[in-house]
Formats: C-alpha cells, structure tokens, sequence
C-alpha cells in the first residue's frame, strides 16, 4: 500500500482502481502510514492551528425521508424545534465573544424559513460580523435560491453528496430524492462562487471499496474545499435502526487519504468520531484534519436535533464545548486558531483524480 499511498501523495490522483486497491488493503501499516503522510501535508500548509466553525443547528424540522436520518420527516418521536432570528444572533453573539470567526446555519430541509427570511437572517449575521464567514447546510435549494443567499453574503455551503454511487443513493434515500439533482446541485455551488464542501457517512449500509472509489474520483473531479466524513451511526427511530455502524479505524484512514487527494482541504474531525471514540477528534486532527466543530445552538435543543443515537457534547454550554476543545488540541500539540479558517491556495488546487 505504501507505494499507492506515495503515488497519492506526490499526484494527487489515482485510478478507480488503485483506489479500490488501496481502500480494500487497509491494515494497521497503511493507516499508520498514510497518516504520518498527512499529517506531513497539512502541516505543510496549515502548520498546527485548528479551525474551529460554531455550529447552530436552527431547526429540526424536514421534509425529506431520508433513512438513515434521526430528524427525517417520518420520525414522529421527534421532538421538534425552531430557532429564532434573535435566538440565532444570540447565538453567534456568545461565538463571537468565544473566538469563533465561522457560523454554520445547519437546518433541516425545513419550509418555514423561506428564501427571504434566511436572506434576512445571513444579511443580519453579515451585518454585525463582517469579519466573519458564514456557512449553510440546509440542503437541496434552487439555483436562483442558492445564489439570492450568495449575494446576501454566505460564504461556504456544505452539501453532503453521501455517496457518488447513484445506486447506492437510491438505496438510502426515498424515491421522490434525486441523485443527478444532489449532484447538480453542488456544481450550481460551484458555478455560483461559494466555498463548497461535500462529503459522505463512512460504513453506510451497502457502502463497498467500489462506491468509496466513485467517492474519491468525485472528489478529485468537484475540487471541494472542504469534505465532511464520519462514521455511519444508526438511528433507532429508522429503517437502519438495526445496520452495524461505520469504523473509527476506516474513517480515520480515509480522512488521511483525503488529505493526499487535496492538501489544502479543509477536513472535519466530527463529532460523529467523538461519538464512537473518547478520542475521536484528536484522532481525526492525528491523521490529517484540521477543523472541529464545537456546538453553540442552545443546549435546551442540542439533543432535539439527533441524526444519530448518542451524539456528545449534547448538554454542555458552548463556552464549555469551546475550552473543552482548545484543551484536547493542546493535548496533541495543536492550537485553536481565531480566524475565518479559509482554504490555503496552494499549487495542487487544480489536481484532478483519473476517472474511467
């Protein structure tokens, strides 16, 4: 593995099948090596700082059914919830004083907030923190949708593709969600101008080493900056409710093979990771990621919005979630950088991965 892992890190680019190749020979070597490659990398361009996204999950409610999702429409146990517009800035108020510099508006697909209130909101945001960048995830919008919150002063927007196999999209999602419209949608983010991130569940139900290649082409071919990748957990109000989870161990190799594919990524170690390992994070920053996400939504709805069963950090204060971080990077010799966290330019921004 080690000659693949060298090749990925000197082209940045493999075959489908080197990378299939590489995917299916993991084993301890392999992780241990390609994270000593990573780490090497990013260290490169980022040095040790960490960037820190205060994450405000402003609603739980959706109208997909997606089946691996703890807030689908469907799950009639969930308990839900919506923020305010002044309960968002206050939100991003307690960040501000905190060092945060990024605010990610992450929702479900949720009706109530319009195209105009959320041009509202980011344009409030913008306007007390033009020293900030604002992130959305909030899902599948129209191109015209995409680009009213772009000229409002949105920044980044992560869109999930979840997997680069249209099959085994098919296989998670209900018939009336569209694979060619996620795809479509994450190249109007493109088009349009924002710092786009992408990503997928690691361990998915019928996930295989030939749908993570499809992955990792589609990531060499989309250029994101940023790619978000944690464990699948399961839900026990889902169809999935009784699938076996993702690994610590897969997840950690392929972050570190991502790192190879695009240095300049920003790269999450999740909470998802944390989830399944005390260490999960520090882990995750030990094998090439350089990003954390520390929760600031009001701790009376942090557990309301569960995607998956036993998410951390779910009754802690943002300001304890904050020095509760800073302290785990200082462990591992990183330190929590109070900065917008852009992606770096670097001479490999252009790389494509081989596709056939």
């Amino acid at each position: 593995m080690k000659r693949l892992i060298d090749k990925l890190a000197t082209t940045h680019r493999l075959t489908k099948d080197e990378w299939v190749e590489l995917i299916t020979g993991q084993d301890k070597d392999s992780t241990a090596y390609a994270a000593t490659k990573a780490v090497e990398t990013r260290d490169s361009i980022y040095g040790k700082s960490v960037y820190t996204r205060g994450l405000i999950e402003f609603s739980n409610y959706c109208r997909n059914d997606c089946y691996y999702c703890g807030i689908r429409r469907s799950n009639k146990c969930a308990d839900r919830y919506r923020l305010t517009l002044d309960e968002i800035l206050e939100c991003c108020a307690e960040g501000y004083d905190l060092g945060f510099r990024t605010f990610v508006l992450q929702s479900g697909e949720d009706p109530h907030f319009t195209d105009d209130l959320l041009v509202e909101i980011i344009r409030r945001i913008k306007t007390d923190y033009p020293d900030c960048a604002l992130t959305l995830s909030i899902g599948e919008k129209s191109y015209d949708s995409y680009k009213r919150f772009f000229d409002a002063g949105a920044d980044r927007f992560l869109l999930r593709h979840e997997t680069a196999n249209k099959a085994h999209y098919e296989s998670l999602h209900p018939k009336v969600m569209s694979y060619d419209h996620r795809m479509q949608s994450l190249m109007a983010l493109k088009e349009i101008g924002y710092q786009v991130g992408c990503g997928f569940m690691v361990g998915s139900p019928g996930q295989t080493p030939d749908t993570l290649a499809s992955d990792m082409l589609f990531i060499g071919e989309l250029q994101p900056d940023m790619v978000g990748i944690g464990p699948f957990i399961p839900h026990h109000d889902t169809p999935l409710a009784g699938e076996p989870a993702g690994t610590v161990e897969q997840t950690l190799y392929l972050l570190s093979l991502l790192r190879l594919l695009k240095p300049n990524l920003l790269l999450p170690a999740t909470t998802a990771l944390g989830t399944l390992d005390p260490r999960g994070r520090e882990k995750g920053i030990e094998h090439g990621a350089n990003v954390v996400m520390p929760n600031l939504s009001p701790v009376r709805v942090r557990k309301k919005y569960e995607l998956y069963d036993n998410k951390i950090c779910t009754g802690d204060e943002a300001a304890e979630c904050r020095y509760c971080l800073e302290n785990r990077m200082k462990s591992i010799g990183h330190t929590l950088a109070i900065d917008r966290g852009d992606p770096a330019q670097t001479d490999c921004n252009n790389a494509k991965a081989l596709s056939h």
